[in-house]
């Protein structure tokens, strides 16, 4: 596996990688890698001949307060496992090297980023859909592959690579899950034993309102027994639980097309997000 970190070097080795026509895809992500990385790259490698991955930690997508300082930067495990996986490039650079002195350009996607993350996290998808738009034209891939369990940030990615005319297929992939459900994140290496253990009330929750839903319960009522159930699990705060139209993101009250229901709620210092699909009968 070959690793860049200036972007001259990187458009030269992405230039070599397609010598020979080949394609490329794209997985973006800010290190602390784990299976549902990895399964991205899996996913890539079947649509593209070559997998270039990129780590970087973009601090532009957090918010005062917000962990950029203390987000886990494991680097050198990283690598062995982006190699292991059959990435053939990865894409490290510095702050310096993304956002140069004086740079002073955003991209911000209305719509999609109203309400849930967008309304707890002020900016965020702004710095997300900047970043991503930088990556797009360093790297020119011809996909590139989002988790599904950041919903609102693939529907963001997706807004954004139309409207901008992006040549590049946007490809969501199914959240990898642990054995008792939560879903794979690097902040979870943010919670104790007894705080992990109660985390999987959020999938829970979330898999329990669907049902409801899905029978006929009101989606007001089954939301509000979901945070009924995450408060007494141990959760602290619940930002959001909240039945959105899968495509529009637009909320939905009444299940008559496919949906996502998606929530953020905090146990000790952590905040998780997850989300699952909701098909009407």
């Amino acid at each position: 596996m070959q690793l860049a970190r200036r972007l001259m070097a990187v458009r030269e080795a992405v230039r070599d990688l397609r010598a020979d026509g080949s394609t490329i895809a794209l997985v973006p992500t800010m290190g602390a890698l784990h299976y549902g990385h990895l399964s991205l790259v899996a996913r890539g490698r079947e649509v593209a001949d070559h997998v270039v991955a990129s780590i970087f930690v973009n601090p532009t997508q957090f918010g005062e307060g917000e962990d950029f300082d203390s987000y886990p930067r494991t680097e050198e495990a990283d690598r062995a496992k982006l190699e292991s996986a059959g990435c053939a490039l990865l894409w490290a650079p510095s702050r310096e090297e993304v956002y140069p002195a004086g740079h002073s350009t955003s991209i911000s996607v209305s719509g999609v980023t109203e309400g849930l993350c967008g309304d707890s996290r002020p900016g965020h998808f702004d710095g997300v859909a900047t970043v991503v738009a930088k990556l797009f034209n360093q790297i020119l891939p011809d996909y590139a592959l989002f988790g599904e369990k950041d919903y609102q940030q693939l529907a963001v990615i997706r807004r954004m690579a139309r409207d901008l005319d992006f040549q590049v297929e946007i490809i969501g992939v199914p959240t990898i899950r642990e054995a008792d459900g939560l879903a794979l994140s690097s902040r979870n290496a943010y919670l104790s034993d007894d705080e992990r253990k109660h985390a999987v009330a959020l999938p829970d929750a979330l898999g329990e309102t669907a049902a409801a839903i899905v029978g006929g319960e009101t989606v007001a009522d089954a939301i509000i027994a979901a945070k009924a159930k995450l408060f007494e699990a141990g959760f602290a705060t619940v930002d959001y639980i909240e039945l959105r139209d899968a495509e529009t993101l637009a909320p939905v009250e009444t299940l008559e097309r496919p949906a996502r229901l998606l929530a953020a709620a905090r146990i000790g210092k952590t905040r998780l997000i997850d989300n699952i699909a909701v098909e009407p009968r």
